[in-house]
């Protein structure tokens, strides 16, 4: 607290945003004015707030899993997570904070928990998870009906993109004004954004970050996100994350770059010799990655609409191969120098809770680590089978199934928080489900 009451006095803070991610990876907390802030040390919050759904609603086994007299559990601020609040009319400050338990216990059930225990596994093994997300996301006009289909936001022209811009320099320049306003913003929060690129929907783009410790990285997803989002309503627009959010569109993926580091010697361990271009322990990394994926799925496509976005033809994985710089592949490594041998993740969508899809990601690569797995032969021409089969879970409730059938993920991730997501997972696909569809209106309405 010492840290943080310099931080707040130092800038002239008289607001503060104290912030948790939920189970979606959205923002929860309090406002407070400065000195109740600091009074308060921290404050608590009900903790049923970990496990309420995308719609507000409780899980069938709610009460199962938090206690039923609605405790508070402990705030505990990240003073690492410090930053400004850009947007704000006030000079506002905001912070993230770790969940305790009454009994002084990380609480089991908040994703930055369950990140902090995974890497917990990696420090006792002595090594230090390197990582660097990339993170697509649409901008569209603003959509105030949700019955009307969603349209691409319009830039300087006036006029919406019709031809695919995947690269175009003056397609970005299209939302020039609002690529600044969000340089700007990322600049005074200190996040550490590296290189915009336009995407191959309309008005699509992909934004990356510079590679680093994977809480801090995660965390700077989860500021990144809300700070899209104001930017873009600042511009009478909006900003989505959903991993398919037009039909005749690409998905919107968070790729996870990773590599992990010998905490003693500096080295990459996935790097290989003048011999071998990866280590052994590279191959048994990547290993894991293909054996747990499929029971892992839910964390990477954790909403039903995200799994619209694993179908053949449409630029996201639909299997479990690898190659070497090949795009087509869930599990791509990047040509690079030896030293910055990595992989990426291409499977998570840019919807997941980036707390949850890398502490995922980290525990796949674990499990292949202590089980010495080996990988299978990388592809070199296009992963998908002749027949397009998509081995990938088409459906949240079958990807549930999956993760629910892996005693290895549900142990690491923590048997407790499993039980949970799953809770909360199947009373969002159940919800979905009471939702009679356009297409089911037009095409079964008077024909069966």
């Amino acid at each position: 607290m010492e840290a943080v009451e310099r931080f707040l006095k130092e800038n002239g803070i008289t607001e503060v945003e104290s912030t948790l991610p939920d189970m979606t990876g959205n923002a929860r907390g309090k406002f407070y004015p400065t000195k109740k802030y600091l009074a308060e040390k921290g404050g608590k919050i009900p903790e049923t707030l970990l496990v309420q759904t995308v719609t507000g609603e409780w899980a069938d086994n709610h009460y199962d899993i938090v206690d039923p007299a609605d405790r508070d559990m402990v705030l505990v601020p990240d003073a690492n997570t410090l930053r400004l609040v850009p947007w704000a009319d006030e000079p506002t400050a905001q912070v993230i904070n770790d969940c305790y338990t009454n009994a002084g216990q990380l609480h089991p059930l908040s994703s930055r928990s369950v990140l902090r225990r995974v890497l917990k596994l990696y420090e006792q093994k002595g090594l230090r998870p390197v990582i660097a997300p990339e993170v697509e996301f649409y901008l569209i006009q603003k959509n105030t009906d949700p019955d009307y289909e969603l349209k691409p936001a319009t830039g300087r022209s006036g006029r919406r993109e019709t031809a695919r811009q995947s690269y175009g320099i003056d397609a970005v320049n299209e939302f020039n004004p609002v690529i600044d306003t969000l340089y700007s913003y990322c600049e005074a929060q200190g996040l550490d954004v590296d290189t915009l690129i336009h995407e191959s929907g309309a008005a699509q783009m992909e934004i990356n970050f510079l590679h680093g410790d994977a809480l801090d990285l995660a965390d700077q997803v989860f500021v990144f996100k809300r700070t899209l989002r104001e930017t873009a309503m600042k511009h009478d627009m909006y900003a989505t994350f959903m991993a398919k959010p037009m039909q005749h569109e690409p998905g919107s993926a968070m790729h996870i770059h990773q590599s992990l580091i010998d905490i003693e010697t500096g080295k990459n361990i996935f790097a290989g010799d003048a011999e071998n271009q990866f280590s052994e322990r590279f191959y048994h990394y990547l290993g894991g990655l293909q054996k747990y994926t499929p029971q892992a799925i839910s964390f990477y496509a954790p909403n039903v609409n995200s799994y619209r976005r694993f179908a053949p033809d449409i630029a996201a994985p639909i299997n479990f191969k690898w190659g070497i710089d090949n795009r087509t592949t869930g599990l791509r490594v990047p040509i690079a120098p030896l030293e910055a041998t990595r992989i990426e993740n291409r499977f998570p969508g840019s919807d997941c809770n980036p707390y949850l899809a890398i502490a995922a990601s980290l525990v796949c690569g674990y499990l292949g680590l202590e089980q010495k797995l080996s990988a299978t032969k990388p592809v070199t021409d296009l992963a998908a089978d002749e027949d397009d089969t998509v081995e990938v879970a088409r459906s949240l409730g079958e990807a549930l199934h999956l993760l629910e059938e892996c005693p290895e993920l549900c142990d690491i991730m923590g048997t407790e928080f499993v039980e949970a997501y799953l809770g909360v997972k199947r009373a969002e696909f159940e919800t979905f489900h009471q939702v009679i569809s356009s297409w089911e209106r037009e095409y079964l309405l008077l024909t069966v």
